[in-house]
This record gives structure tokens, C-alpha cells and sequence, in this order.
């Protein structure tokens, strides 16, 4: 009988690769990809073997860390590493704090032409826009109540695919189950063709957003007026203990004397040396 040889499959990620890439991932984007999310990483990364034409990991990585693979493909390999996962009024207790507590404190903190000053907020981490979409609807409101209140929110992301659907603002029905009826009916456009099942924010509350690229671990990001309220929320949990306060103080920098800083439910600043105090659950002040 003929003995057959088998030899590994190309598409099977050494462990040496594993390495350069999870290295790569960190500095690049902050990420912290342990052994065990080994089997995820090539499951991800096998997206962009095949985009590519690429038939081994080891093509893949001498092509990434060429200097035309770090202009071209960095993007598109933070792209299928990052988690995207939010809803419309996700931790709707922190919505809640921004209207009562946080935008009456933050008015009544401010003197003359302050006042008039557009109330800004950030949302850093905005996935596929449900989060600054939410927000516009809750300021929408409070603005409608208290006139002369003015606001305009900043989205970013580390992912332009992400980003793509936030900026068309459409949503499959079922993504917005979370969003009242007397919301829906205020804010959402329905699809004339009813099969497709899509709906989409209107144009007054697009208006207020605007999104682009940001990446986290910049050392300098790109907002360049301060903000009165920063909601990162699970986003964090992603990285180490070095990179959260690396970023919380880049934070600090950018948001205005009083700003809040909203962070996720599983999230916490405690163990960090940071200048911010503890107003809420996971809700924090500049000090």
C-alpha cells in the first residue's frame, strides 16, 4: 500500500505569525489578542487571504509588513479584528444621566457668550452609529424644551466598514426594536419598497453627527475642540491596563474644564492613575 504524506494546510496560522500579527494588532489599534483568540484570528484573517488572492498566512504577513502593505492593508486588517456590536439606547441609564444631571450642570456652569456655545459630545467608538444616532434623538429633545440649546456630536471609529453604514444611517427594522414608538414615528424614515424592511434617521438628525476615522491609539487625536462629554463605552475592556491610561489621559486633554466621561458596564477606571472622579456608575468627571 502506498503511504500518502500529508502536509499541512497553508492556511493554517503558525505560531511564530500568530505572533507578528497579534503584535501588530496591539500597536497598531491597541488590541490585545491572547493565544486562546488564536483560532478567531485566523478565522478573520482568512477573510483577507481571499480578498487578496493570498494563499498562506506567511503571503499575508510578508505583504503586511512591506511598506505597501502598511499603506494599503492596515486598514482593512483593523478592519476585520475590530468587534462591532451595539444597539439603539444600549445602557439606557446613562442617556438617562446626561438629561438630568449632566446637561442642566453643564449649563448652569456656564456664563455669557459660554452659554451660547453648542453643547458637544463625542462619541468615540460609534460602531455602525446607533450610539450618536441615540444621542441626537435625546438632545433633539432636550433642545426642543429648552430653547437656544444648541449641541453637535463627533462619531468616530477605527473601522470604515462600520462607518460606511453609519453615515447612510439605514437600518434593517428589527435594529431599532430598542427605539420607542413615539421616537420611531419622530425620527425614522420608512422605505417606500415596505419588503426590504429598512428604515433610515432623518435628515435633522443626521444633520448633527458628523463621523470620521479615528484611530485610539494616536498620539494625538484629532478633535481639536474640547469636548463637554466623551462616551467611550466597550470599548476599553479591549485593551491592557498601559493602553487605558494612556488613552484616558488623552481623553482628559480633550475634553472641557467639568467634561464627563461615559464609559461601558463592565468598564471602570479604578487601578488607574487618572485625573477623573467617580459621579455615577461608570460615569466619570474631569478634575
Amino acid at each position: 500500500m502506498t503511504k500518502i504524506e500529508l502536509t499541512p494546510s497553508l492556511n493554517i496560522m503558525r505560531q511564530h505569525e500568530f505572533e507578528r500579527f497579534s503584535a501588530l494588532i496591539y500597536d497598531e489599534a491597541g488590541i490585545k489578542i491572547p493565544p486562546a483568540k488564536k483560532t478567531m484570528l485566523e478565522a478573520r484573517l482568512q477573510k483577507r487571504l481571499k480578498a487578496l488572492g493570498m494563499h498562506s498566512f506567511e503571503e499575508y504577513a510578508d505583504f503586511v509588513f512591506s511598506l505597501e502593505g502598511q499603506r494599503q492593508e492596515m486598514v482593512h486588517l483593523v478592519d476585520v479584528v475590530t468587534t462591532n456590536k451595539t444597539d439603539f439606547f444600549r445602557e439606557p441609564q446613562h442617556f438617562d444621566f446626561l438629561v438630568r444631571q449632566v446637561l442642566p450642570n453643564l449649563r448652569h456652569g456656564r456664563e455669557g457668550s459660554a452659554l451660547r456655545a453648542p453643547f458637544k459630545i463625542w462619541s468615540a467608538g460609534c460602531s455602525t452609529g446607533e450610539e450618536p444616532y441615540t444621542m441626537a434623538m435625546v438632545l433633539y429633545e432636550y433642545a426642543q424644551a429648552h430653547p437656544g440649546f444648541r449641541f453637535t456630536i463627533t462619531a468616530s471609529d477605527i473601522c470604515t466598514r462600520v462607518l460606511k453604514t453609519a453615515k447612510a444611517a439605514i437600518y434593517p427594522e428589527d435594529r431599532v426594536d430598542t427605539i420607542s414608538l413615539a421616537f420611531k414615528q419622530k425620527y425614522l424614515l420608512r422605505s417606500k419598497d415596505k419588503k426590504k424592511g429598512l428604515v433610515r434617521i432623518c435628515s435633522e438628525l443626521r444633520s448633527h453627527v458628523s463621523f470620521k476615522r479615528i484611530n485610539l491609539m494616536d498620539d494625538e487625536l484629532p478633535i481639536s475642540e474640547r469636548q463637554d462629554v466623551i462616551f467611550c463605552r466597550n470599548v476599553i475592556i479591549y485593551f491592557d491596563k498601559p493602553t487605558q491610561t494612556r488613552l484616558m489621559h488623552k481623553f482628559h486633554k480633550r475634553l472641557a474644564p467639568g467634561g464627563f466621561l461615559f464609559l461601558g458596564h463592565s468598564e471602570t477606571l479604578n487601578g488607574l492613575d487618572v485625573p477623573f472622579k467617580s459621579v455615577a456608575s461608570t460615569v466619570y468627571r474631569k478634575v
